[in-house]
Parts: C-alpha cells; structure tokens; sequence
C-alpha cells in the first residue's frame, strides 16, 4: 500500500520526490530535428526532393548537437535519450526511406519487379529501428570511438545525397532505380554490419584544441561551398566505405600474420 492510498503513510524524511519536468533545450533541439525529418517526408511526397534532402541533412546537424548540448549543460536525462531515439526513427528511418521510394524506388514496379521498391524501402527503415535499438543497449558496453554498423543519420546521408546529387545532375529517379535499389539496401545492410566506424566523439572532448584543427575546419567549409551535394556526396561515400575497407585490411594482416608464424614452425 502507497503513501497516496493510506494518508497515515508518509514519506521517508528527506527523501527527493521524482522530477515531473525535462529538460527543454536540449529537447527543443531533438523537436526540431524531428520537424525537420517530418518536413522532408512531406517535401517527397509533392516531388521537392532537393528540399527535402536538405531537411534530413539540418536534421543531422541538429541531432548531433542536442546530445552535446545536454552533456555541456548536464541535462542529459533518460527521456531525452528516449525522446532521440524516436526522433532518429522518423528523421534517419522513415524520411530517407520514403524519399528514395517517391523519388525512384517505386518505378520497380513498373518495370516488372513487383513490389521490389518498396520492399528495399521498408528493408531501410527497419534496419534504421534495429540500429538504433542495437545502439540503445550497447551505451556504456562498447568504445565510444567508435559505431557498430553504420549511424542511421550517415545511412540516411547517403540515400538523400544519393538523391541530391542525381537531381541537381538533371537525372530523373526514374531512369536510375537500379542504382537507388543498390545503394537502399547497401544503406541498410551496412546499418546492421559488424563493420566498426569511427565515431569522432573524442574530437572536441578537451577544452583545447590544436591551431591546425580549427583552420582544417576552415577549409572544409570552403570547399563544401564550392559544390555541396558533391562534396558531402563524396565524404559520405568515403565514410561509408571506410568500414568494410578496415575490415579487410584487418583480416589480410591477421592472415599474413598466422601464413608468417605458421612458416616459422
């Protein structure tokens, strides 16, 4: 029986009630990565796609600082980290997902595959939900410097710049749905890959930084703004690459190494 059915029951001494409120900067921030990610659904839906792949990458950039925000001023709480992970859902799952699929994956159709394009539509948005689950219970088990699988927010990158770039090329996403079927469910499988990717969250962690840091920045603005979706097209695809590219090279050394002990004995 609670202190609230029985009145004679009262509180332990100096004990702390439970918090009803959150935090709201750093969830004002996760609110609006959230509007961006809804936005970009409804910019697809009437055919707006370099709208609405810009929408996901503002969601990106916004989603990486509401965490930051909540750890510098130390409202991080486990409904902000809740309330995230919902919003990673709509803006990395299903926003990048229904993009693709409006803007090409459903002339599959068409050209005699069936329900193909939506299926590898649907196969990216519920490998974004068990990447984020996976990542939800890994907090605190795995290194921080690096991501198990590919980061739903760079999977989603590479579907809308994917889109971005063919649009601003003057490709229709209907003359392409073979590529937009390979990178959907490359997208989705390196979500859920063992792959390890470097995560850059101890970049920034010390209070100072190195001179050189701040000026390579500079440059990267620079060069981004000289032609953006093929720039961030071409980081996305490095990053992306970057995984099974490790993977290998870590497995022809751990080969060469057990061919050159072996030869020893």
């Amino acid at each position: 029986m609670n202190s609230q059915s029985n009145p004679s029951v009262q509180p332990a001494a100096g004990r702390k009630k439970p918090g009803k409120g959150i935090y709201l900067l750093p969830n004002l921030f996760t609110t609006a990565a959230l509007f961006a990610g809804f936005y970009a659904i409804i910019a697809a839906i009437n055919n707006r796609f370099e709208q609405a792949a810009i929408a996901v990458l503002i969601a990106m950039i916004l989603d990486g600082l509401d965490g930051r925000i909540a750890r510098l001023t130390n409202t991080s709480s486990d409904f902000g980290a809740e309330y995230d992970s919902m919003s990673d859902m709509v803006s990395f799952g299903l926003a990048p997902s229904l993009i693709m699929y409006e803007w090409s994956l459903h002339n599959i159709a068409r050209q005699g595959f069936g329900h193909l394009g939506w299926l590898a539509a649907f196969l990216f948005a519920a490998c974004a939900a068990l990447r984020l689950a996976r990542f939800n219970v890994q907090i605190g088990t795995v290194d921080k410097k690096f991501f198990i699988g590919l980061a739903s927010p760079m999977a989603a990158a590479l579907l809308v710049l994917t889109v971005w770039v063919f649009h601003d090329a003057g490709y229709k996403g209907t003359d392409i749905s073979s590529v937009a079927l390979v990178v959907t469910v490359a997208g989705a499988l390196l979500m859920v890959s063992n792959f390890k990717y470097y995560s850059f969250k101890d970049i920034g962690a010390n209070k100072r930084v190195p001179f050189f840091v701040l000026l390579g920045l500079v440059f990267v603005f620079v060069f981004t703004s000289l032609d953006p979706p093929k720039v961030l097209f071409t980081g996305v695809i490095i990053y992306a690459s970057s995984g099974p590219v490790l993977w290998i090279w870590r497995w022809l050394r751990k080969r060469r190494r057990s061919t050159q002990s072996g030869s020893q004995k």
